[in-house]
């Protein structure tokens, strides 16, 4: 699996991370971290999209997938057609033709001066008989392109599965922001109004008033930035889908289990190479570049083919008798053994040889790259599950300790004892442990499935 999917993920959900660190204050209000929510029950499940669902929907009718399953008709074409090759061809040919002036009558070989309108009509074929095993090696070749197509596309749909988990993510993780941020901008209401009362009574600091007013303001925009961002990733998800964004309709949540495999890099390197399809369809590949270069050398050898033919004409000024009288009477028949024994032809033979011999050596490094590049994803993906699982078990360690931080400074604060800088710094931190915390859940979620990838277990 390509790196892109990795990257753009995480990229995606740091962008949280960055967003919430450059706000200066926020609202404030006591909360529990947000966790992943597992499934609704109920009928209100039942007009949810679930993951399953949507993967299946993007299989059916994802337009980059149907465009690439064309590959795979074509190979099955071309196979037909090799083995099409070993049947003899048949050919009509028929003519009719006006002549003026000087002009050979086709029925007599004789010069004429006069207009006259001659006819001709053949029939031919050709039965090969030998050629160097070209067209055996070539049915071959085709059938171990048409397995390599098959497994590239399995790889295709594999790679699709991907985006689409990807992308659903993507729209649950903004849907939690969004949620969080909304939460985040009542509370920050609720000491507004609380200020408010108090800015009327003249028992708080007016410029704590502000300082709340001013967070408040913050909050509603950071509402509207991350509904953009919502929705941009619904339109993503929509697009792998092909549906409109308004048809996606709500997601199914995700449920966090705790029961991602746990392996070594080794043992899942080992699981890649015998689950995932484009191993396989490099080796198809590389049969495929053997056969080719029988296809080449064929070129060495005679070929052998047997011909065989009918024929009539007509002349208007020919021999007596109407059009078919003379087609009747005139036809003529043959059959020929042609030999063609190839001796010396600029080299092309021998070119083309080495150059099937250097496709052959091409697809054995592709083999060898795409090994080699898997070790490294499989290695990553162990890496960063493992990873993934100790942050998060010191996320909520830190949020818990920022939660009581906050607490406290609220308390000292509604008290009249502290100032609003020292409020909202605490409600930062505690805001921004609660964003990373969702963020690395459903970082841990994404690569639970990308290590369920390689060792051949994504059941969906």
């Amino acid at each position: 699996m390509k790196r892109i999917y990795i990257y753009s993920t995480l990229c995606f959900l740091l962008t949280y991370l960055k967003v919430d660190a450059q706000q200066t204050e926020q609202g404030t209000g006591e909360r529990d971290a947000l966790k992943i929510e597992a499934a609704t029950n109920g009928d209100k499940q039942d007009t949810k999209r679930s993951l399953a669902e949507c993967i299946q929907l993007a299989i059916k009718a994802n337009p980059t997938l149907l465009q690439n399953e064309l590959a795979v008709k074509r190979a099955e074409v071309n196979l037909s057609q090799a083995k099409s090759n070993r049947l003899p061809s048949l050919n009509g040919n028929l003519e009719q033709k006006l002549n003026s002036g000087r002009s050979i009558d086709n029925t007599t070989n004789q010069f004429i001066t006069r207009n006259n309108s001659t006819g001709y009509f053949g029939l031919e074929t050709n039965i090969p008989v030998f050629n160097g095993f070209r067209i055996l090696n070539d049915i071959r070749m085709k059938a171990d392109a048409k397995n390599a197509g098959k497994l590239e596309f399995d790889s295709q749909v594999n790679a699709l599965k991907l985006d689409v988990i990807t992308a659903y993510i993507q729209v649950l993780t903004a849907q939690d922001v969004l949620k969080q941020s909304e939460m985040q901008t009542e509370v920050t209401r609720e000491q507004v109004r609380r200020a408010e009362a108090m800015q009327k009574e003249g028992a708080i600091n007016p410029g704590d008033y502000y300082d709340l007013k001013g967070q408040l303001a913050n909050d509603i925009n950071m509402i509207e930035s991350n509904k953009q961002i919502l929705y941009t990733n619904r339109v993503k998800l929509a697009g792998f889908l092909n549906v409109d964004e308004a048809q996606l309709g709500d997601l199914q949540a995700l449920e966090l289990k705790a029961d991602a495999q746990k392996m070594d890099p080794t043992t899942l390197y080992k699981l890649a190479t015998e689950n995932l399809p484009n191993i396989p369809a490099l080796d198809w590949k590389i049969k495929a570049a053997e056969k080719n270069i029988k296809i080449a050398q064929s070129s060495y050898w005679p070929s052998l083919s047997l011909n065989g033919g009918l024929n009539s004409n007509y002349s208007k000024n020919g021999m007596e008798g109407d059009y078919w009288y003379q087609m009747r009477n005139n036809i003529g028949k043959y059959v020929s053994l042609n030999l063609s024994i190839p001796i010396f032809n600029r080299f092309k033979v021998r070119n083309d040889v080495k150059l099937a011999k250097l496709d052959l050596e091409s697809s054995k490094f592709q083999r060898g790259i795409a090994l080699n590049n898997l070790r490294a994803e499989t290695a990553n993906a162990v890496f960063n599950l493992k990873n993934a699982s100790n942050t998060i078990t010191q996320l909520q360690e830190q949020n818990t300790n920022f939660a009581e931080s906050f607490r406290i400074a609220k308390v000292v604060f509604e008290l009249g004892n502290s100032n609003s800088v020292i409020f909202l710094t605490a409600k930062t931190k505690y805001d921004n442990s609660q964003i990373q915390l969702v963020v690395k859940q459903y970082e841990w979620l994404l690569q639970k499935y990308i290590n369920d990838y390689y060792a051949g277990s994504l059941n969906l």
